[in-house]
């Protein structure tokens, strides 16, 4: 073999792989940083449209029971995801991606939404925001464990600092008390981390949007059936606030929330970009006082503040 053989013989090699549809590793290959950059810009878009959930959620439930706010929110995403995945003619995912998908959709799609829907019946919004606020860290773990990211010390002690600063803030502004929907609260919070954790690492194989298009399809005939029974048993009287309710947790926050957010992800890693939701319950006070008319603590700028530190903090640390 000649030099030169020796040389282009890893070219080679790379090209045959490349046709035979061999993925490395994607530890292996960091994003650039104009690539980092804008997946911290979806991330953060993706908690903008989050932080609208339960305030939505909240008016959704002033006119539709929650079992068939939960299942016509799934079944109006789905729709909408079947319709762009048809146009575009996107091909059937491979069979090694549907456990992850089917994760996905338990996670995002039906546990979430469901356990949040059936707390916001007795909890507040920022009671609820509880479980935003240790979904950051529990994302982390989870991921750490499935995809065996390993960020840096600086990495946890931000992440737990923040958590710890937007639990106490949530905790003593509903007075310290725990009602029965922590339950519902604690089974969301794990769920969707999970869900989060698969499709961050499913949107590293396949586009943010098809992640969330494919997990909404899965759980649609779910969703259909569990509609057709929830509305013979519930009521349902589309109102001014119920209808937005409605079609913004739908559309903004199951299906185009998801997309930016998945894409995020896949930018910048699961665990950087979970930290960007320690914002997220401030936001949805934020929205509670414009939307619900709640009051706003006067603790919220300094737990804002501490919580902008505490992202600046697991943005830049190394891991």
């Amino acid at each position: 073999m000649t030099a030169q053989d020796s040389a282009t013989r890893p070219k080679r090699i790379a090209v045959s792989e490349a046709a035979a549809g061999t993925t490395a590793p994607v530890a292996a290959t960091p994003a650039p940083h104009g690539s980092r950059r804008t997946g911290t810009v979806m991330a953060a878009l993706g908690v903008t449209a989050f932080s609208l959930t339960f305030p939505a959620t909240a008016w959704g439930l002033e006119g539709i029971g929650p079992w068939s706010l939960v299942t016509l929110r799934g079944a109006l995403s789905a729709l909408i995801a079947g319709g762009c995945l048809l146009a575009l003619r996107v091909p059937v995912p491979h069979r090694r991606h549907w456990a992850g998908l089917a994760v996905v959709g338990a996670g995002v799609v039906v546990g979430f939404p469901l356990l949040t829907t059936l707390a916001l019946q007795t909890s507040t919004t920022a009671h609820a925001a509880v479980v935003v606020g240790l979904l950051p860290l529990t994302t982390a773990v989870l991921s750490a464990l499935r995809t065996g990211a390993r960020p840096s010390r600086m990495f946890w002690v931000a992440a737990l600092a923040g958590a710890a600063a937007v639990i106490a803030f949530t905790v003593q502004q509903s007075g310290g008390a725990l009602s029965a929907a922590d339950l519902y609260l604690f089974g969301a919070l794990l769920i969707c981390a999970a869900g989060y954790t698969e499709g961050g690492r499913l949107a590293r194989e396949m586009p943010g949007w098809q992640v969330i298009g494919w997990g909404l399809m899965l759980c649609l005939p779910l969703n259909l059936l569990g509609a057709a029974l929830a509305l013979q048993h519930e009521s349902f009287q589309l109102t001014g606030h119920s209808t937005a309710g409605l079609l913004y947790s739908a559309i903004g926050s199951q299906f185009l929330g998801l997309v930016v957010w998945y894409r995020g992800m896949a930018a910048i890693g699961v665990p950087k970009a979970s930290q960007l939701q320690l914002a997220q319950p401030l936001l949805t006070l934020v929205w509670s006082v414009f939307l619900l008319g709640e009051h706003l603590p006067v603790a919220a700028p300094l737990t804002a503040a501490a919580v902008l530190v505490c992202i600046a903090v697991t943005q830049r640390a190394r891991g």
